[in-house]
């Protein structure tokens, strides 16, 4: 973990530990927000859909620190609620229409959402130029979050399995069994996008 993200996790799990959860959300929307986003917008082919499961990850974040065992990264964490709440959105696109917003910090959590997506969405335009991102796009949903969470990203694999379970207590000989099930298709699913770049002209035959 680099020093960042080690101090980040410290700052939010202090604030937790000491009842400030409002303040311990926004530090930690802040500063994983922008790449939760990113991995949303990879993730998600509607163009509206990326903002509507944005705001539902900033409020289950929210509800779910107080909770947080704190047995995996928040990193993870982050990730394994944004996987999670993308899955209930595609089942139920009027989620957004019926749900409430947590009571704790509700404005101050609206602002620090809006700032998120304001200061990531040009770079994250700038990226969906990429004809290899077209491609991908074009993948099925969880092929498309094992790239992003393993190359994107950087998750190491026993986090990728967590966040693909979608469990965040799943225990050490579930995680492996996915971990080692995910090497395997993460392989198959890299071979498949190399192959379509070649066909598409964007790879050389090397």
């Amino acid at each position: 973990m680099s020093l960042d993200r080690e101090h980040l996790e410290r700052e939010v799990r202090e604030r937790c530990e000491s009842g400030a959860v409002a303040r311990a959300a926004e530090l930690a929307i802040r500063g994983y927000g922008p790449e939760i986003l990113g991995f949303l917008t990879a993730l998600l082919r509607r163009e509206d859909d990326p903002d509507d499961v944005f705001s539902l990850w900033c409020e289950r974040l929210l509800r779910g620190l107080p909770t947080f065992a704190w047995e995996c990264s928040l990193r993870t964490f982050a990730y394994t609620i944004a996987r999670n709440a993308a899955k209930n959105h595609a089942r139920d696109r009027r989620a957004r229409e019926r749900r409430v917003r947590p009571s704790l910090g509700t404005t101050e959590l609206s602002a620090i959402e809006q700032q998120v997506r304001t200061e990531t969405r040009p770079y994250l335009r700038t990226d969906a130029k990429d004809k290899l991102m077209e491609l991908r796009e074009a993948l099925p949903p969880d092929d498309r979050m094992l790239l992003v969470l393993r190359l994107d990203k950087g998750l190491e694999w026993k986090d990728v399995a967590r966040v693909m379970l979608g469990e965040d207590g799943a225990d050490e000989a579930a995680l492996k069994r996915e971990a080692q099930r995910l090497r395997k298709r993460f392989q198959i699913v890299k071979d498949q996008l190399v192959e379509a770049g070649r066909r598409a002209g964007l790879l050389g035959e090397g």
